[in-house]
């Protein structure tokens, strides 16, 4: 079925599902949201926004092979999309100057291997996370110092942002505004288990402060 072919009454119904799908994305249930998405491709499955919201949502769920092809639908139904080439960049069997700038630069500074893997998982995830937003970058370095900067941190490493912006050849404030950029399109947290790269995360002793307050709740309450 064509976008075309489908009722009044059926596009009403993808975008209602659409803006739930949204909603449970904004909340972080990410099971929800992508089955109500994928329900709402159902009825319009040549929505070209659909299905790269649909790779948004898969991106964050950590199921990047679906991600990818949710992307390839997107390509094929909005070829000339302003946003076009930087997805197809996530099917090059090549680094995008980017992640080569990244690559060659925390190399260069003796970084571990599982930190600059994990940088360049924050480049492809903020890639897939802009959607249809355009992405103008004149200059790799400073999205690459800007990764750098925010895997340092999140990993609990102490990082200068004036010297790192030296190091690439950046000035702090773009490192710093792209840093929120990113932070800010991921959601990323403090030690965010998706870039920590550490055998023990702080957050895990939260976690389990969490839940034994949750216990002590419990038993305090029992009559």
């Amino acid at each position: 079925m064509s976008l075309t072919q489908s009722t009044a009454a059926e596009r009403r119904k993808a975008e209602a599902l659409f803006q739930q799908a949204i909603a449970a994305h904004t909340r972080w249930d990410m099971e929800v949201a992508i089955k109500k998405l994928e329900s709402a491709l159902k009825a319009t499955p040549d929505n070209a926004s659909y299905h790269i919201a649909l790779a948004q949502m898969l991106s964050r769920a950590g199921d990047f092979d679906r991600a990818l092809r949710a992307l390839a639908n997107y390509l094929r139904l909005a070829p000339d999309s302003k946003v076009a080439d930087r997805i197809e960049q996530l099917f090059a069997n090549g680094m995008d100057p980017v992640e080569q700038s990244l690559t060659d630069k925390m190399r260069t500074a003796q970084m571990p291997l599982d930190m600059i893997g994990a940088a360049i998982q924050m480049w492809m995830e903020f890639v897939i996370a802009l959607g249809e937003t355009p992405l103008a970058i004149p200059k790799p370095e400073a999205w690459s110092a800007a990764l750098d900067y925010t895997v340092r941190k999140l990993n609990v490493r102490d990082v200068s942002l004036s010297a790192l912006a030296e190091f690439y050849g950046v000035s702090s404030e773009t490192v710093r505004k792209h840093h929120k950029t990113i932070v800010t399109s991921l959601d990323i947290m403090p030690c965010d288990y998706r870039y920590f790269t550490g055998t023990q995360n702080p957050l895990d002793k939260l976690v389990e402060a969490a839940e034994l307050l949750e216990e002590l709740e419990a038993r305090f309450r029992e009559e």
